[in-house]
């Protein structure tokens, strides 16, 4: 289906920004175990000092948190007093828009902790306190749903799974057209590539930034198991997602998820497509698989030439299902 409404635009994560947004987990009702809340937090500080090398970093969290977070972040991210739950800046913080006047706005899509899984009372008001603290307007989609629910290539075209949007714990009553059309304006994209996706087997019932990523106009970046087990419901939504993709007539290449990964549970997500683009660089995961881990950093190196390529152990976010990009937004220059 199409749009003819775009009188908002939402920049390729490839173009440039103005700094990168991210959040310090701090709730103890989402991670009860100290120990792996202190690990989420020395993670979430790798990634964030990476990224501070190549863009400005801010760090969101109540000022009670403040000097914890310092000890642990290099001294050129800046922390703002804006309380959070947990980390995952990508779902619950604002998406950035430019208007045909060129002004940035945030076109708000409303978090509710995937459905109400989660407690997100701070999470909840991130988006909005980030627009009120850098006097930027809001324009309600209209929506509830999430960031990593949705891919946009910049050049008017979306994929995504029915599963994190056509939900009853989203957008109850609303029909996938409507869901649809107000995705479309919310981007200011033009056409939507469905998938059905996944209900009820994580907590974000399947978002795309964890399966495929656009690397460009009509090109996409996936990451599929090298065995498949149709036994597995994610690798049957998959290889469904895929078999669209190609109909589609996109450019597709496939990166193999890692078999030799440190962490072997079964709900650990290993994905290389989680990864961050930021100004001059790329910040991906590596999960231990010599071989596949190198195979996927030469594919973003194609993907992204010129770009310094960045990896990092980022086990602990995979452990909680999701990665990188997961818990990064970026404020597009405007």
């Amino acid at each position: 289906m199409s749009n003819d409404q775009t009188s908002l635009s939402i920049p390729s994560e490839d173009a440039p920004h103005e700094r990168t947004f991210m959040q310090w987990p701090v709730s103890r009702r989402v991670h009860s175990d100290r120990w792996f809340l202190q690990h989420l937090q020395e993670t979430i500080a790798d990634v964030a000092n990476a990224i501070a090398e190549f863009e400005p970093v801010v760090m969101l969290a109540a000022k009670e948190h403040h000097a914890k977070a310092r000890r642990l972040l290099s001294q050129t991210i800046a922390l703002w007093d804006i309380p959070t739950e947990d980390l995952w800046c990508r779902d619950s913080g604002p998406l950035f828009a430019k208007t045909t006047k060129g002004e940035l706005v945030v076109s708000h899509i409303q978090f509710n902790g995937w459905g109400n899984r989660q407690v997100h009372r701070h999470d909840g008001l991130v988006a909005r306190r980030i627009a009120k603290r850098l006097g930027v307007s809001i324009i309600d989609s209209g929506l509830t749903g999430e960031g990593g629910g949705v891919e946009s290539d910049g050049h008017g075209l979306l994929m995504a799974h029915e599963s994190s949007w056509v939900n009853a714990n989203r957008n109850p009553g609303m029909s996938r057209e409507e869901t649809e059309r107000r995705l479309l304006q919310a981007y200011g994209a033009r056409t939507m590539i469905w998938s059905p996706g996944l209900s009820g087997h994580d907590i974000t019932d399947y978002h795309i930034d964890s399966l495929a990523r656009f690397t460009g106009s009509g090109r996409v970046f996936i990451n599929l198991p090298e065995r498949q087990d149709q036994r597995d419901p994610f690798h049957s939504a998959a290889l469904e997602t895929f078999s669209r993709l190609r109909s589609a007539g996109l450019e597709i290449d496939i990166v193999a998820e890692p078999n030799k990964r440190r962490v072997r549970s079964d709900d650990f997500v290993a994905s290389y497509a989680n990864y961050y683009v930021c100004n001059g660089a790329v910040i991906m995961a590596e999960f231990g698989d010599r071989r596949t881990d190198r195979l996927a950093q030469d594919a973003v190196k194609r993907h992204y030439p010129g770009r310094e390529i960045v990896t990092l152990n980022v086990d602990a976010l995979g452990e909680i299902g999701g990665g990188i990009h997961c818990a990064t937004q970026q404020q597009p220059a405007i």
